[in-house]
């Protein structure tokens, strides 16, 4: 299995298989639960989104990083998401 990387942002990037993109968008929102189940389709935003797992490079935390092509999107999404 080849796992690719990339660093963008200030973070190593580790696209999930249950992004519908590939690219990282304009409006982004570290989450740090590396756990925590992100379904994106789930909180009805209007724009594109991609989902990665993320190590933010400034302190070593793990976490997701979710981006979206819209700010409403990453406001409602940021409102409505609970970690497990």
């Amino acid at each position: 299995m080849v796992t690719q990387a990339f660093a963008a942002h200030g973070y190593t990037l580790y696209l999930s298989p249950q992004s519908p993109h590939r690219e990282v968008f304009a409006f982004r929102l570290f989450v740090p639960h590396p756990y925590a189940l992100i379904d994106l389709p789930g909180f009805g935003l209007a724009g594109r989104t991609s989902l990665f797992a993320a190590h933010r490079t400034s302190d070593g935390k793990m976490g997701q990083l979710v981006s979206f092509e819209l700010e409403a999107d990453r406001l409602r999404f940021e409102q409505r998401f609970t970690p497990d």
